[in-house]
């Protein structure tokens, strides 16, 4: 199963987890994803050149601690994951 890994130690607010996910999600786009959590959702459904439409992977959060520490949108960000029943979650 693929493996996709954010590092909280690379963001302190969400503009800075939305560059991280886009650098980790998506590939091959010429435009940048939106600034929300709708469009974060989007993009854990696939299709954006890093994985296919409902392909099953490990998404591993490393520094997940200090992201939550960091970031106000934290407990929702977790939700929107676990809502992806083809997305394992792991915080490291």
């Amino acid at each position: 199963m693929r493996i996709i890994e954010i590092n909280g130690n690379k963001f302190s607010n969400m503009n800075g987890f939305y560059r991280e996910i886009e650098s980790k999600l998506t590939s091959g786009l010429n435009w940048k994803i939106g600034r929300n959590l709708n469009a974060f959702n989007d993009v854990l459904y696939g299709g954006f050149g890093v994985h296919d439409v409902n392909e099953k992977y490990i998404l591993k959060w490393h520094r997940s601690e200090k992201s939550k520490a960091d970031l106000k949108y934290y407990d929702r960000i977790i939700e929107i994951i676990r809502e992806h029943e083809n997305i394992e979650l792991q915080l490291a």
